[in-house]
């Protein structure tokens, strides 16, 4: 079960990256705040991902 869960969750998180690249990509220029609310929207995902205990933290190197 925690492995659909995550699965879904990295889904949703390339259907926004794919969505915002369609979008930037016929730009010449992207203001940083725009590829900061794309970055956000993709951690915010992935974090409460983590939260739910479905995903173990990266052990610091």
């Amino acid at each position: 079960m925690s492995e659909i869960v995550e699965n879904e969750a990295i889904v949703e998180a390339l259907a926004i990256i794919d969505q915002s690249l369609g979008q930037l990509h016929t730009r010449e220029l992207v203001s940083s705040s725009e590829v900061s609310d794309v970055l956000l929207d993709v951690r915010s995902l992935l974090a409460a991902l983590e939260l739910d205990g479905n995903v173990e933290a990266p052990s610091p190197n």
